[in-house]
């Protein structure tokens, strides 16, 4: 796993909380909601290989 990974999903962390406070506090629930969901859409489809890669290798390392 690279560390530039660990960096962008903590840069899309942040940049989420800011925008849903923002929106929340101008009264706009459902749009910081849909920032929060596509947040979280973002960072799964770059998490999503790295957890195919290790269920690869842990079946891997089981069939011996």
């Amino acid at each position: 796993m690279n560390v530039g990974v660990i960096f962008k999903i903590a840069a899309v962390g942040i940049l989420v909380t800011i925008l849903g406070q923002v929106l929340k506090h101008s009264g706009r629930e459902e749009q910081s909601f849909l920032v929060s969901l596509a947040g979280l859409l973002l960072v799964l489809s770059w998490i999503v290989p790295y957890i195919n890669e290790l269920f690869d290798t842990i079946k891997a390392l089981f069939q011996l």
